[in-house]
């Protein structure tokens, strides 16, 4: 990757270089990146899953300033496999037992490439009338393999969308469960709300409090007192008492 250094000779032939991509390039880089892919997942488990660089180390591979003229694929390809691998944590690797191993597959691999590659913007149904109803008609189709009430899909008055990260949903949450009570109570009684959850939930949810405007004091962890010699059914929690 050679780094950016201006002169007029690189500037006249940078426009003489960068043109827009052919299709017959697409597919022959198509082509190239998913057999890239492909052989990435073929030898995953030849990887260390836990990377072994050292903090700051992309830094001492690049260049300090981006690329003047374009690169061939096949350069980009070669620092992937050289700087941009090493540094991973192979979240597919069937070595890799932590968080949420296995999130994706081949098939949402394409279906990425249909996103990226209609490029819809769906903020409404007039933008895009197939974008807005395939989200419905999907989201039902998950609410019925949930066995969720009709109450929950939009062909039944309710229906959602899935968020990018548990900690987005926490907080899209807490902001609707905080809006409907304020609805009953009044708004000047903000100061009045108080966030229950378990000593064992993830602190997403204390921060998702203080995003929604609720008092970090009213946030109440519930110690779970565990039994060995019972069923997790049968396990206790004890609510903290209000000073």
């Amino acid at each position: 990757m050679d780094s950016l250094k201006f002169s007029p000779e690189l500037q006249e032939n940078s426009l003489n270089t960068i043109r827009p991509l052919n299709l017959e390039e697409f597919r022959r880089q198509g082509n190239i990146m998913i057999d890239f892919i492909a052989d990435y997942y073929q030898n995953i488990e030849k990887y260390p899953v836990l990377s072994n660089v050292e903090p700051g180390y992309l830094r001492k591979c690049l260049p300090d300033s981006a690329p003047h003229c374009p690169e061939q694929i096949e350069t980009i390809l070669k620092d992937v496999q050289k700087h941009i691998i090493p540094g991973i944590t192979h979240w597919q690797s069937p070595n890799h037992f932590a968080y949420f191993p296995a999130g994706i597959s081949t098939a949402g691999f394409l279906g990425e490439m249909f996103i990226s590659g209609f490029n819809v913007v769906g903020f409404s149904w007039v933008s895009s009338p197939a974008a807005t109803e395939l989200e419905f008609i999907v989201m039902d189709w998950l609410g019925q393999m949930l066995k969720l009430p009709s109450s929950f899909l939009f062909s039944g008055n309710g229906g959602g969308v899935i968020q990018g990260t548990t900690c987005e949903a926490i907080l899209c949450t807490l902001v609707a469960a905080r809006d409907q009570m304020l609805s009953k109570i009044g708004r000047e009684k903000m100061a009045k709300l108080v966030v229950y959850g378990s000593d064992q939930t993830h602190s997403s949810l204390e921060k998702a409090t203080k995003i929604a405007g609720i008092h970090p004091e009213n946030f109440r962890s519930i110690l779970r007192i565990f039994d060995p010699s019972k069923q997790p059914n049968q396990q206790h929690l004890h609510y903290p008492q209000k000073n």
